[in-house]
């Protein structure tokens, strides 16, 4: 059985992040660590005017991601195994591709300073999903101020998350094609995934699951 201590799942605005962390987590006893974008009071205003608010949102995003991290190092007698449902590196992806030139170059200060003593996962799960999907499912969630996200926005944010697990070398990654795989409502899908994570040997650094 594999024994990992922090398994982050990233993907896109509604891939279906937090779902399968908290399935996750509740199989196997683990400490559940979920993103606190509700507690951002720029991002409603962010979806509505991305160019204004987009500065002001990532800071305030990259100073709560950060205050997380550090609670990631403290020890649960109770619950080895740590479940996210994002990592710390995702917040320059959105970094790059809001802020001003000038903007970044101030950003990617405070990020290099944070970036060295965040916590890294050991198992890396990446939830790909086609853009008709991700919209689907915003949609049915009803997050209000969601509404205003763009297929165009989902395109340019789901072309960048590709290309950084194409390059991400700090854990093994686990690709989960989530236009074939419904774990939420299939069990059979839920359960290959949760077989391929905690049993079988991930030896390779890119995993491709397809229940």
């Amino acid at each position: 059985m594999n024994k990992f201590d922090y398994i982050a799942i990233e993907g896109v605005i509604g891939a279906g992040k937090t779902s399968l962390a908290n399935m996750l987590a509740q199989k196997h006893n683990a400490r559940v660590v979920l993103e606190e974008f509700e507690d951002n009071p720029f991002l409603p205003r962010f979806y509505e005017d991305r160019e204004r608010y987009a500065f002001q949102t990532q800071l305030t995003f990259l100073a709560s991601r950060f205050n997380q991290q550090q609670r990631l190092f403290e020890k649960d007698m109770f619950q080895d195994t740590i479940v996210s449902d994002y990592i710390f590196d995702k917040d320059r992806i959105f970094a790059r591709l809001n802020l001003s030139d000038d903007e970044l170059a101030l950003y990617d200060k405070i990020y290099s300073i944070m970036s060295g003593i965040a916590a890294k996962p050991d198992l890396m799960v990446y939830i790909q999903c086609s853009v008709d999907r991700l919209m689907e499912n915003i949609r049915k969630r009803g997050r209000d101020y969601e509404q205003h996200i763009t297929e165009t926005y989902l395109s340019e944010l789901s072309d960048s998350y590709n290309h950084f697990f194409k390059h991400y070398t700090k854990a093994p990654v686990l690709i989960i094609r989530a236009n074939d795989a419904d774990f939420v409502n299939n069990p059979e899908h839920f359960r290959a995934i949760e077989h391929c994570i905690f049993h079988e040997a991930l030896t390779q650094d890119r995993i491709y699951l397809k229940p």
